[in-house]
């Protein structure tokens, strides 16, 4: 057989509740909406004389939604999408808004009803901070800096101006902003050196206004070209820059061939699962450049694209990025978000691509309902870990192994929440095998565990609408604690979250 699994290790889990400085940005876990397929059209918005309901056009089912996994940041318009979109299409009566086509996704028409104050008043609706990408591809520094202008001015100018007559008195105060995306790519296919330079002219008309101060965010690598953070680094200075962007996608098969969404088999979800865990490899070799020119950490990774990218549904338009959502999907989450905690002193956000019906969305709609995938039921059990100190913990764990290759078969974050409450998240990736954990811990007085748990009968399980609750959150209690020992048995195929007070 191609896959066997080797359980002869002990596994156990030192957690030192008393050791530990940094803090878990609570952005790592933040979100992405582009004009993409259905995420924004269908997805998010649907209209004020939509027959699904809605509140001021927005559809309620996926606000609510929305507001109850508490996402820190939506990001938006793009994406590609952000290097071909004029700002000024997308404001005032949207009756006149001028329609464009886009290029990117699908060659379909953009009517541009949902822009600025249609994304700024939905980000309020579902309590969240806007993380908004301009366009340097295909704009100007005229363009970006009048929309920040317009975004951010609390005084009297053209722009101000508009942004009241077109129904907004008080400024928005925007926070994140992305100059341009994919520079290397779609946004432009620049060299590093010319990106750099025009970043640095883009940079210096990105204004503070009074009362709004900008975390300007560089377009960074596309995951492995390490030379582009170099170039980067070395040419844009440090006080010009607060964050620089990293994307990367795990990709079951070749960007020809990514391989399905639901039909493959356990050596394939391993793969993919190991693929998945070399985000930590990445963000360790753009963080050792990062720390020659930055040795204080002050200019964040933003990993402002990450998931997994698979082929469409049969029968969905190639140019949507319609695909579904496994148990596999929620063990990429578990390990890619364990991951991104460990390196929580650089990594300063992160943004799941993306948010509905695209890509390793966390939510898919049709015309009528919305079902919620297991990657949100990931989002929604790691909740705790957002804000909460990162703890240092020790893991023994017996592997999974296929072909030459292995890897451990559990993965895992620890924190501590504001109130002393000591967090683990754990994954089991080895799809048949229950797992007795010993958890050992250290610098705290334990009184009580709690639970929560996600898992299904096979790695390719998904929620449909016909079958909404395939897999979904639950509690959990089969765990055994004793002073300062805890015993868990980690069902198989399995993501959960474990508090301890």
């Amino acid at each position: 057989m191609f896959l066997s699994f080797f359980a002869h290790a002990q596994n156990r889990l030192i957690v030192n509740a008393d050791q530990g400085n940094v803090t878990i940005n609570k952005h790592i876990y933040g979100h992405f909406a582009e004009h993409l397929g259905r995420c924004i059209y269908g997805g998010i918005w649907v209209g004020p004389d939509s027959d699904i309901p809605n509140e001021d056009g927005y559809r309620k089912d996926v606000m609510q939604a929305l507001i109850d996994l508490e996402i820190p940041n939506l990001r938006w318009p793009g994406g590609c999408f952000a290097d071909e979109y004029h700002w000024t299409d997308g404001i005032g009566d949207p009756a006149d808004r001028p329609k464009m086509v886009n290029t990117h996704w699908g060659g379909v028409t953009e009517d541009n009803s949902f822009g600025t104050h249609e994304f700024m008043n939905f980000v309020e609706k579902i309590g969240t901070e806007p993380y908004i990408t301009g366009n340097v591809g295909s704009g100007s520094v005229e363009e970006m800096s009048k929309w920040i202008e317009y975004i951010n001015f609390d005084g009297v100018s053209p722009m101000a101006d508009l942004r009241r007559k077109n129904g907004q008195e008080e400024p928005w105060g925007i926070k994140y902003w992305g100059v341009g995306n994919e520079s290397w790519g779609c946004g432009g296919n620049m060299t590093p050196e010319y990106y750099a330079n025009e970043y640095r002219r883009y940079a210096t008309f990105a204004r503070n206004y009074e009362g709004s101060k900008l975390y300007k965010i560089a377009g960074g690598a596309n995951d492995w070209d390490l030379n582009w953070t170099d170039v980067l680094m070395k040419n844009i200075p440090l006080n010009m820059m607060d964050g620089l962007s990293l994307h990367y996608y795990t990709i079951a098969g070749s960007w020809e061939n990514k391989g399905k969404a639901t039909e493959f088999d356990k050596q394939e979800y391993l793969e993919t699962l190991r693929k998945a865990a070399r985000v930590d490899e990445l963000l360790t070799k753009h963080s050792t450049i990062m720390d020659k020119y930055d040795p204080n950490k002050r200019v964040g990774i933003i990993l402002d694209e990450w998931g997994t990218w698979f082929q469409v549904e049969p029968g969905t338009n190639p140019g949507f990025l319609y695909q579904q959502n496994t148990m596999r999907d929620a063990q990429v989450a578990a390990i890619s978000l364990n991951i991104f905690n460990k390196h929580a002193e650089r990594l300063h956000m992160a943004n799941l691509a993306q948010t509905v019906n695209v890509l390793q969305a966390v939510i898919l709609t049709n015309e009528t309902d919305m079902i919620l995938t297991p990657t949100y039921h990931v989002f929604d059990l790691y909740k705790p870990h957002k804000d909460a100190t990162l703890l240092s913990h020790d893991l023994k764990s017996e592997e999974v192994s296929f072909g030459r290759e292995k890897m451990e078969a559990l993965h895992v974050s620890t924190s501590r929440s504001e109130d002393g409450t000591v967090n683990i998240s754990i994954a089991n990736i080895n799809p048949d095998k229950k797992i007795d954990l010993d958890v050992v811990l250290r610098g705290i007085d334990a009184k009580s565990v709690t639970a929560q748990f996600i898992t299904a009968p096979a790695v390719n399980s998904h929620n449909t609408f016909e079958h909404k609750d395939v897999v979904k959150k639950a509690e959990f209690k089969d765990f055994k604690l004793s002073k300062d020992n805890l015993k868990i048995a980690v069902p198989a195929n399995a993501v959960m979250m474990v508090r301890v007070k």
